[in-house]
């Protein structure tokens, strides 16, 4: 291969990958999902690293009681992160098609098996509170001065000084 060939066919990869690159960072900002609740009570919206960016309750949400509620808002989230990171995948995948990096991408998203409607928007149990520990008997009574200061209790660490005002002149804008 004389050497002017070579360069013209690095410049075609070259200018492909830079359309790839471009492609990619254009699908990568539109990736985010937004996902509603088969109820319509939650709609949940993610950017494309799966950040919550909004949610939005309807009418139905305040029926549902709050560890119903909690579960729903859950499931959603989940779906929508799922849905942003598949777009993140398909935006990823003409650039790093066969890469380690797409098997990276690709092993990050959740298996579709792994989800159990029934146990996600269940009420959740919840256990009986512990009893509260046997308080210790009280020390017998102290003669004098004694009894006085066992009977105060321990007193505060000194609050550090405030600066002087010369001293906060410059943390003050007026």
């Amino acid at each position: 291969m004389d050497p002017q060939q070579w360069l013209d066919n690095f410049e075609a990869k070259l200018a492909d990958l830079q359309r790839k690159s471009a492609d990619l960072q254009e699908n990568f900002e539109n990736s985010q999902a937004t996902v509603s609740s088969p109820d319509g009570a939650v709609t949940i919206t993610v950017g494309p690293n799966g950040g919550l960016l909004n949610i939005q309750l309807g009418h139905r949400a305040t029926e549902l009681g709050s560890a119903r509620l909690t579960a729903l808002i859950m499931q959603t989230a989940r779906t929508a992160q799922k849905q942003a990171a598949q777009r993140v995948m398909a935006a990823f995948e003409p650039l790093g098609e066969g890469t380690e990096a797409m098997r990276m991408v690709s092993d990050a998203i959740p298996d579709d098996d792994v989800e159990d409607d029934e146990r996600d928007y269940a009420e959740p149990e919840y256990a009986a509170p512990e009893p509260e520990p046997a308080r210790p008997a009280p020390a017998p009574a102290q003669p004098g001065w004694q009894a006085q200061a066992a009977a105060q209790p321990p007193s505060r660490p000194a609050r550090p000084s405030r600066p002087a005002d010369d001293e906060d002149d410059d943390n003050q804008p007026w």
